[in-house]
């Protein structure tokens, strides 16, 4: 299956004689264009889920996989290029680096895995576009509102066509009408561009943008209604 499939994933940290068991046999598939959401108290795993799904953290038990491949058997070379071509990471703060412009904010994406084409300029530029910074392109981080610079990062998300888009608390430091407007624009592209997205939040004024919504607690995952 296209997308992401957890399937009976465990993560188990070890400190001493002490186990902290932070996801408890989770499984979950998030197809192409779906979006959803994972809510829960603090401590409750979300962050584990996420760096898990995002390759930045190997399962103690179960299987990752991303377009029908096991990324819990690759190694860190083959993990690398998987983080960099098939995943959009979208963090609370946008990350953005200071000397860049909005434009080269996204082409320096395409610099780190090869050269960059004048298609690559092409659709650095429609994705700022469809996200209503077609007129920032040479504006640099210090010069955008907080709204204006997560969606340059959430264009930034999609500029290696990936398959997944893992989003971590997206809203966090924006008023409500930009944290509204921010995940609005999330969801559309993701359902445009046909890519599976999971979005950590505490918000959630912001699931009805959701396809579905599943609470973590205690490591352990289930669907709400």
């Amino acid at each position: 299956m296209a997308g992401l499939q957890l399937k009976n994933v465990s993560k188990v940290y070890k400190e001493g004689d002490f186990e902290t068991i932070a996801l408890n046999d989770v499984s979950l598939a998030v197809k192409p264009g779906e979006f959803i959401a994972i809510i829960g108290p603090s401590g409750s795993g979300k962050s584990t889920f996420l760096s898990v799904s995002g390759a930045l953290l190997q399962p103690s038990k179960g299987e990752v996989l991303i377009n029908d491949v096991n990324i819990s058997t690759l190694n860190e070379k083959e993990l690398s290029k998987v983080r960099l071509k098939q995943i959009g990471f979208i963090l609370q703060t946008s990350n953005l680096i200071p000397y860049l412009t909005v434009l080269d904010q996204l082409l320096i994406v395409k610099r780190m895995s090869g050269k960059v084409s004048d298609e690559a300029k092409k659709y650095a530029i429609e994705l700022l576009s469809d996200l209503g910074m077609a007129k920032k392109l040479k504006k640099y981080p210090n010069e955008l509102s907080g709204g204006e610079r997560q969606r340059v990062a959430i264009a930034r998300s999609f500029m290696n066509n990936p398959e997944l888009i893992l989003a971590d608390e997206p809203t966090a430091n924006l008023d409500t009408k930009r944290a509204i407007e921010v995940v609005k624009l999330i969801a559309q592209e993701v359902k445009s561009r046909g890519k599976a997205a999971i979005m950590v939040t505490h918000d959630e004024r912001m699931l009805k943008y959701c396809d579905r919504v599943y609470r973590i607690e205690d490591g352990m995952l289930s669907q709400e209604a």
